[in-house]
């Protein structure tokens, strides 16, 4: 691969030759056998993806799901974009879902995703265009009604089914006088028009089916007026956002289906946050009161009120502010009007009875096993969590360990399925990061939003609500890490603004860069040939990102600064050869622009990546030596498992069986000299699981002394490290147990069958305060601390 920037796209690798390669990779191999089982073990007891080889091109299959090449090898796909014809290079539009007549067709900037937040509702007419409005048609007839209703009918009254798709509609073309003489009519189609908003008054009281996708709607309260209404369509608007989704959950209590998917998840989720929003309008409700003096106008104190619990009461994340803000409106107009008394809970329309258990948590549930299901536990190696407890807390010991924090099962996710399918419990979840809180200087700034990957998706959780806050999918590809950073732009208008960049990379060897507020894929790098298996932000440099890659290389790339249509002009900076396949990246915590560890197959390994020196391809500085193994060599060196505790101590896995080892950098870099291998010096270690399986990835939490850690039977290994990391030496010699292990739920908990499950990965906050989960069956699972 050349070194700097690269002028145009890497040809497609030859399938033949990948596959002549792959075979010395099969030690490393992470994938199923040909039993089809997604925990099947090949021999030496690894696991997990499939020997790295990037698939053949499938027509139409622009890098699974990037958009047009630009220069540099940037690939640029805007959110909803489908598979089409190359753009000219350099240009940026944003596809519809379903093209409309080329004369229609209006591109459209990542200004007019903003549109929602100040700017006018209707479409940006090009320069020298004639807009869409000169090509609508007139107004409805009774006659077009009555030529495109079914049955067929020479009156209204009997049309059960309208289809008015495709007719270049405008909102004022829906006169309620005429649709109102449809006073039958089960299914309205208005796909494929040009509608903003639908009329408040069709008076449309038996409709079950509502079409509108491919429109310009803003706002989704006027579908209160269908209370009948069974599914509903609104893809292709481009301006609805996830709270229109929450409202129209809110607003439609029959619904069953929204975008051809069941509705109940997102019913359970609105009814969660109406139920915490109206406990925290009732509790604003009586401090305020107690402000208030007698001679205060009762009206005025009422308006007050309102007013000041929109602008106090919180819940969830900014992205759902709208919607929550919307309902706190409501439900404190309601607690006013009643007189102060106890609004209905939630204020939620009635649904049908629901039989919950007692703590099943509120969030999407895992499909249940029915009679045609294919058993889960295939898999001889997968063993039972035998325990009824959810978690299981080791008592505070002698040694001064702290006692166990109280973590409290929220919820269990199945957002990767393939295909949108409840029955898929065999994807594999590899990687999540906390989203940073940019705005940590300020008091209980905390980061409670998660994203995860796994399969042939990215998802972005709010781990307070559960919800899915947005999904990224790549088809053709397997997402194995992701990493966070927040980069400063420079609006049109000459503002500075920090956004939230989401980098996600896997199988193909490409990475995307996720503009997560806006919902898109802004840019594709040919990273590697290769897989990519992780990859991280430099903690110093917001737009130095590490990827490392199954080729055997680890590149240090310059993201650069986005320009105005969010385009980036990617360079390479560093390339570090190692030996082996590298598994974990992790710069130094102490000197982050200096040095860079990283746990490889064949061993850890230090690279100088200090930018001032001339070598721009680098081999491997140092590699660190553990005390012991486990008897195989190869097994034995592996590290799949690295992080700082604190500027100076490194917790690593993989060299010895059921061990965890904490060592200091300090001590152990101090005795370098001019060694190429250096003996680590080992401050102590923690008992783990003492399976031979590997690729069970550790992390840390520096701010709370935390270790945390997966195994192959669902459980998660918590430590307290504090008393570790203070104690004067000689620490103990033998290992330390856990602080804490969170046994995997049984069924009835979760209200599913997944008895045996994999957790490849623990990450938590910088608080400690949420912790996720990710494991072999498809499930996220998040706790809170109470």
């Amino acid at each position: 691969m050349k070194k700097g920037v690269m002028a145009r796209p890497l040809p497609e690798p030859s399938p033949a030759g990948d596959a002549a390669r792959a075979g010395h990779l099969l030690a490393a191999a992470r994938r199923s056998d040909t039993s089809g089982c997604p925990c099947s073990r090949i021999p030496g007891g690894l696991r997990g993806p499939p020997p790295p080889q990037p698939p053949s091109p499938r027509p139409g299959d622009q890098n699974a799901g990037a958009g047009p090449r630009g220069p540099l090898g940037v690939v640029v796909r805007p959110r909803g974009a489908r598979s089409a014809r190359p753009l000219p290079s350099g240009r940026r539009q944003l596809l519809a879902r379903a093209a409309p007549p080329a004369e229609l067709r209006l591109p459209r900037t990542l200004a007019s995703v903003s549109r929602r937040r100040g700017l006018g509702r209707s479409p940006v007419q090009p320069t020298g265009q004639r807009g869409p409005r000169l090509l609508a048609m007139g107004p409805l007839s009774a006659r077009l009604l009555m030529q495109r209703g079914r049955p067929k009918s020479d009156r209204l009254g009997k049309i059960r089914s309208l289809d008015l798709s495709g007719l270049k509609l405008l909102s004022e073309h829906l006169d309620p006088k005429l649709l109102s003489r449809l006073t039958q009519l089960q299914e309205l189609d208005l796909s494929n028009n040009q509608l903003e908003t639908l009329p408040a008054n069709l008076g449309l009281a038996h409709l079950r089916i509502l079409r509108c996708a491919n429109n310009q709607l803003g706002d989704v309260t006027a579908l209160c007026q269908f209370p009948q209404l069974e599914e509903l369509s609104l893809e292709g608007n481009p301006f609805l956002t996830v709270s229109d989704n929450l409202k129209v959950s809110f607003l439609l209590p029959k619904l069953r289906k929204v975008n051809g998917k069941d509705a109940s998840s997102t019913c359970s989720q609105v009814e969660n946050l109406n139920r915490e929003l109206t406990s925290r309008v009732t509790a604003h409700w009586e401090k305020f009161k107690a402000t208030l003096s007698p001679e205060e106008e009762a009206e005025k104190a009422q308006a007050d009120f309102v007013k000041s619990a929109v602008r106090d009461v919180r819940y969830g994340p900014e992205s759902l502010s709208e919607f929550t803000q919307w309902r706190v409106r409501m439900i404190s107009e309601e607690l006013v009007a009643s007189g102060g008394t106890q609004v209905r809970e939630a204020g939620t329309p009635e649904r049908p009875p629901k039989a919950t258990a007692a703590k099943e948590p509120r969030a999407r549930p895992v499909a249940k096993k029915r009679p045609d299901d294919v058993s889960v536990n295939r898999c001889p190696n997968k063993r039972a969590c035998t325990s009824s407890d959810c978690v299981e807390g080791s008592p505070p010991g002698s040694d001064g360990s702290q006692p166990a924090p109280d973590l409290e099962p929220l919820h269990f996710l199945q957002c990767h399925s393939k295909n949108n399918s409840p029955r898929d419990l065999e994807t594999q979840l590899w990687a999540c990061a906390f989203e940073p809180a940019w705005e940590e200087g300020h008091e209980g700034a905390t980061s409670q939003t998660v994203a995860t990957c796994g399969g042939e998706a990215v998802c972005v959780i709010d781990c307070q609500t559960g919800i899915v806050l947005h999904k990224y999918k790549a088809p053709g590809e397997e997402f194995f890490s992701v990493a966070w950073t927040a980069l400063t732009v420079v609006t049109q208008a000459g503002h500075k603004k920090r956004w939230s960049v989401l980098a996600a990379a896997g199988l193909r060897g490409l990475v995307r860069l996720l503009h997560v507020r806006a919902g898109f894929c802004c840019g594709v790098i040919r990273a590697h040939k290769k897989a990519i298996a992780t990859l991280c932000f430099s903690p110093t440099h917001e737009t130095h990102l590490f990827t490392a890659s199954y080729d055997k290389r680890i590149i240090l790339w310059d993201l650069g600064v986005p320009n105005h249509d969010y385009e980036f002009r990617a360079s390479q900076l560093l390339t570090l050869d190692t030996t082996s396949i590298p598994l974990r990246l992790c710069p130094v915590a102490s000197c982050p622009d200096a040095y860079l560890l990283a746990g490889c197959e064949g061993g850890l390994c230090c690279w100088d990546v200090r930018l001032d020196q001339p070598q721009k391809r680098r081999g491997c500085e140092v590699e660190f030596l553990f005390p012991e193994g486990d008897g195989s060599e190869a097994a034995g060196r592996r590290v799949d498992g690295l992080a700082f505790v604190n500027e100076d101590v490194v917790a690593s896995k993989g060299n010895g069986l059921g061990t965890i080892y904490l060592w200091s950098w300090s001590q152990t870099w101090g005795g370098r000299g001019k060694q190429s291998t250096l003996a680590v010096v080992v401050l102590a270690r923690l008992q783990w699981s003492a399976t031979k399986l590997a690729y069970f990835s550790l992390s840390t939490c520096p701010d709370e002394g935390i270790v945390l850690c997966g195994d192959e039977e669902g459980n998660v290994w918590v430590y307290d490290v504090r008393h570790l990391l203070t104690q004067p030496p000689p620490l103990p010699a033998a290992p330390q147990a856990p602080t804490q292990i969170l046994k995997w739920p049984q069924p009835w908990a979760l209200g599913q069958m997944v008895t045996k499950t994999m957790v490849n990965t623990v990450v938590a906050n910088p608080t400690f305060t949420y912790l996720t989960a990710l494991t072999d069956s498809n499930i996220v699972a998040i706790w809170r601390r109470q």
